[in-house]
């Protein structure tokens, strides 16, 4: 068991990933934080990466300098205390309670989490057994109470015997277990593609502007549409979509009346007048996807956009950097007011989604 050390000061920031895209994220938060005084664990599929204060100073304010929804890569950001290890099955929650009360830290509320692995899953029962007593044990302490602001302490189990405490912060962390928004998918959408622009818009549009951005009668395009996943959404929601691929749609979407299908090349395409929206998922460079999008928005013949960057096998951080800052050197030479973001999205792949809105 890990000697406790008081006061404890947390001095490592807890990051959730997708399996497989840990040296991504480290990759970025070294780029974008510089000189800060950080050392990176990034064990490859474990689905996190730890950064951990080279000095032993606490993270906070680097943790605030960057925050999770201005990442890419990350699901849920942390400010942690150092893991504890080889916990005895006989006494996993006294540790834990004295880890806590030796850091000060209180929280209104806590949640027992996992990696997004095979192994990750198999810990789902141990949240479950030990919630009741902990949160008994915290009350008593006073760490657990009403008046904690919100705060949220997180048990990220990465082992039977293993677990690394971290707080989040109101408007600095994600809300959905683990980080991750899971939707169901609609039995007669075309295809699971569907689901990635349902999660764009619960992660970019507040859910008080759907009404006005998403409004029935709005118009869109979908580039590379069939079979059809990303314009089945689009007509959900009452819109008239242009269908721009030369595969084939599929036959019930079409038969809704609200679908134009032109079997043209979504590269060269463009539309008769001003949309409401554009979305693409077609399979191709980052780069080349990004031309054609700076062209759309920097000739404003869409109000929102919403497309996908499959990335490559190697450089993934560095290729998503580069694509973004083509597009906002388009778009600032043009002189244009907008609000972008990108994220690797629970339902995405190899591929991350970014969203840009003209203002």
């Amino acid at each position: 068991m890990q000697d406790q050390v008081s006061p404890l000061v947390a001095n490592e920031w807890l990051l959730y990933c997708r399996p497989g895209f840990e040296s991504d994220l480290a990759a970025e938060l070294a780029d974008r934080l510089g000189e800060a005084p950080l050392r990176y664990a990034a064990e490859p599929g474990a689905g996190y990466v730890r950064a951990i204060s080279i000095d032993g100073s606490p993270v906070n304010p680097l943790q605030r300098s960057l925050p999770l929804e201005a990442t890419v890569f990350a699901r849920q950001s942390l400010v942690a205390l150092p893991p504890l290890e080889m916990l005895s099955r006989d006494d996993r929650i006294s540790p834990i309670v004295a880890q806590v009360v030796a850091s000060g830290w209180s929280f209104e509320s806590l949640t027992f989490e996992a990696p997004d692995t095979n192994d990750g899953k198999a810990l789902a029962g141990l949240g479950k057994a030990l919630a009741r007593p902990l949160e008994s044990l915290f009350r008593k302490r006073g760490a657990l109470r009403r008046s904690a602001g919100a705060r949220r302490l997180h048990l990220f189990w990465t082992a039977g015997d293993r677990v690394q405490l971290g707080l989040s912060f109101p408007g600095n962390r994600s809300e959905y277990p683990g980080g991750i928004l899971r939707l169901k998918f609609p039995p007669h959408a075309p295809s699971r593609s569907t689901l990635k622009l349902e999660e764009a818009w619960h992660q970019f549009l507040p859910r008080s502007r759907w009404e006005e951005a998403l409004a029935p009668g709005s118009t869109a395009a979908d580039l590379g549409a069939a079979p059809g996943g990303w314009t089945w959404q689009l007509v959900q929601r009452g819109m008239q979509v242009y269908a721009i691929d030369n595969g084939p749609m599929d036959k019930a979407l079409m038969r809704t009346g609200m679908v134009e299908h032109l079997r043209e090349d979504g590269f060269k395409w463009s539309p008769p007048g001003t949309l409401d929206w554009l979305v693409c998922d077609i399979v191709d460079r980052p780069s080349r996807v990004i031309e054609m999008v700076s062209r759309w928005l920097t000739q404003r013949w869409c109000r929102f956009s919403v497309f996908n960057l499959k990335l490559p096998m190697n450089r993934r951080w560095q290729e998503v950097d580069a694509c973004l800052g083509r597009l906002r050197d388009q778009l600032d030479s043009a002189g244009i007011d907008y609000r972008l973001h990108c994220r690797h999205l629970y339902h995405d792949r190899e591929e991350v989604t970014v969203f840009v809105e003209l203002r």
